[in-house]
């Protein structure tokens, strides 16, 4: 509880700071509590959040374009009204640009050539309008094309649970800045478990949200067909459902979205689920990789825990998922979807990306999606459509939600994702085994979460995966904020924690 104010901290020498355990523990509802009645300022706010980045930043490399002179001036200033106002953020180095800041995605070409955005991405726009100051972008691996974020530009981002892992990819720096404490929360996407595997590999709660329930704009109407979903890495579920409820929404001219809710999220979290029906799955369905025995033990003590709950919970999945013939349709559209990155990057600074600008594995891909003729990648979506449609009948034939591990595996050493000059999409084919249970559902575009109820024998996070039928993330909310009272997991803290 805050007490009252002691003098003191702050790199610019700020008067007063809250007295209270560990304000690097408080999620952002909390947060914006404090500013909104005045027993914390958003200026102080933002100096602590900026004081706890750079105390284990220099452990992490979480947080690769600072910009907290600009953050201390806006915190400074009119904050709005805003769900989040004054609350201190991040954003990932993609999925979005900000107006008149800069934009790397990961690679060394924007870098190089100090690209800096014109306008704001609608997300980013209403991050902004929701109150949230921004201190810096996040590390992110080259395009977000792998599941991990150790970009050559910028080097490997470093979980704060065992320095020596990985943080997931390919929103890896800002799960590693929110798992740290530096901010309550970070902006992150997901395009095949993006959003997932880091929040399963740094212990947070981690919503991809439904297909068209966020505006991809104006940039784009959609991103990677659909695929590509965003929002944000979050310590508490009341954070991530009121965020959705202030940036969800559909942009002027998207080319589809997603049904409203009946009600704001931010009140599904404390409604009763009911008895709901669940199916489980322990090891991928399509038989190329197996799951780690610890994560394997975790599915089945979460099955029993639903049934302690009063969920109804059987070993059941969507046979679809066994067939081989997905990947194959997803590496079609994957390699033409990588080789029109490539072209609009170019298009950004007015020179044409070369194989000199980008990882070599990143030129792989673009340069098999290159060899893809329009016909081709066509099928290859009807293919992945009727996927979809197989899929999603699985729902339709009376299950509420699909319980599998997030990852199949413990958060992997860093290192091994490295591409070699025999083999340059080494990285890609490394990544694999990591999607398998998250990217079915960007192909299907329904609403997935990933929540962090475990941890393994050496303290590892292990997070458990909920996928509902499209457009429901509302029964998501409901169990999640049941979980989040059965298995509380607020009080975890790694061992680089930038707080108290």
């Amino acid at each position: 509880m805050l007490t009252g104010w002691i003098p003191g901290a702050g790199s610019i020498g700020l008067g007063r700071v809250p007295r209270m355990t560990d304000l690097a523990s408080l999620d952002a509802t909390a947060q914006a509590e404090l500013i909104r009645t005045g027993e914390m300022s958003a200026t102080e706010a933002v100096q602590a959040a900026i004081d706890r980045c750079e105390a284990v930043n220099g452990e992490l490399n979480a947080v690769i374009i600072p910009r907290f002179e600009r953050a201390l001036t806006e915190a400074d200033g009119p904050l709005g009204d805003g769900p989040f106002a004054g609350v201190p953020f991040l954003l990932k180095d993609l999925d979005g640009t900000m107006a008149n800041e800069p934009l790397h995605a990961g690679t060394r070409f924007l870098k190089d050539h100090g690209y800096v955005a014109p306008q704001s991405s609608e997300l980013i726009s209403r991050f902004l309008d929701a109150g949230l100051v921004v201190i810096g972008r996040t590390n992110t691996p080259e395009l977000g094309l792998v599941t991990t974020a150790e970009p050559e530009t910028y080097g490997p981002s470093h979980n704060p649970w065992d320095t020596t892992r990985s943080t997931g990819g390919s929103s890896g720096g800002s799960a590693a800045a929110v798992a740290a404490g530096v901010v309550p929360m970070a902006h992150a996407g997901d395009g095949g478990g993006s959003i997932r595997i880091p929040a399963s590999e740094c212990g947070l709660f981690g919503l991809k949200p439904s297909r068209g329930r966020i505006t991809t704009g104006p940039e784009v109407g959609e991103a990677w067909a659909g695929l590509v979903a965003r929002l944000a890495v979050t310590r508490s579920v009341r954070d991530a459902a009121a965020l959705l409820d202030a940036v969800s929404g559909p942009g002027v001219g998207d080319p589809y979205w997603a049904p409203p809710p009946e009600r704001p999220y931010s009140e599904e979290i404390t409604s009763d689920p009911g008895s709901l029906r669940i199916g489980f799955v322990v090891d991928p369905p399509d038989g190329a990789s197996s799951t780690d025995p610890e994560v394997a033990d975790a599915v089945r003590a979460t099955a029993a825990l639903l049934e302690s709950l009063g969920h109804r919970v059987e070993e059941s999945f969507p046979e679809a998922l066994a067939d081989p013939s997905s990947l194959g349709h997803f590496l079609v559209a994957f390699g033409a979807w990588t080789a029109r990155e490539l072209d609009r990057l170019g298009e950004m600074v007015g020179t044409p990306v070369t194989a000199d600008d980008v990882e070599a594995g990143t030129w792989a891909v673009a340069e098999s999606g290159r060899s893809v003729s329009a016909a081709d990648y066509l099928a290859a979506l009807d293919g992945l459509h009727a996927l979809t449609r197989r899929v999603v009948s699985w729902w339709a034939g009376g299950f509420d939600l699909l319980l599998t591990p997030t990852i199949t595996e413990l958060p992997p050493t860093l290192g091994q994702f490295a591409a070699t000059p025999d083999n340059p999409m080494a990285a890609l084919f490394r990544s694999s085994p990591f999607a398998a249970f998250t990217a079915p559902f960007n192909t299907t575009g329904q609403p997935a979460m990933s929540v962090p109820l475990h941890q393994s024998s050496a303290g590892l996070p292990i997070g458990m995966q909920f996928v509902a039928a499209p457009g429901r993330e509302d029964v998501l909310f409901r169990l999640a904020g049941q979980l989040e009272s059965a298995v509380p997991w607020a009080d975890r803290r790694p061992p680089v924690w930038s707080g108290v």
